[in-house]
């Protein structure tokens, strides 16, 4: 059995996290597969999903639109879980290439 998803910070939610985060963990629990997560650079998204990660204890995946930000993610998510297995992967490739065309 893996370990549970145990959220690491000396910060707690504020502002509009916390209504963000209990929104977020309805919509899971209510089966939603899409829901979006807006905010402006270091109004704490991130923070805000590692919270909802913490309570719904699932795994995860998330995407990013390149490398520098999956990096950026990765190390982010490592020090909130510290216990947890947190991986990242990353395209050898700076476009899309089809199969096809391997």
């Amino acid at each position: 059995m893996s370990k549970p998803f145990q959220l690491e910070s000396s910060f707690k939610p504020a502002g509009d996290q916390p209504a963000a985060i209990a929104s977020l963990v309805e919509g899971l629990e209510d089966g939603l597969h899409a829901q979006t997560l807006l905010g402006v650079t270091g109004s704490g998204k991130t923070f805000t999903i590692a919270n909802v990660i913490e309570q719904v204890q699932r795994p995860t995946l998330v995407m990013a639109p390149n490398k520098t930000l999956a990096a950026q993610l990765y190390g982010e998510f490592k020090e909130f879980f510290p216990h947890n297995a947190v991986e990242y992967f990353v395209s050898y490739y700076d476009y899309y290439q089809p199969e096809a065309y391997v």
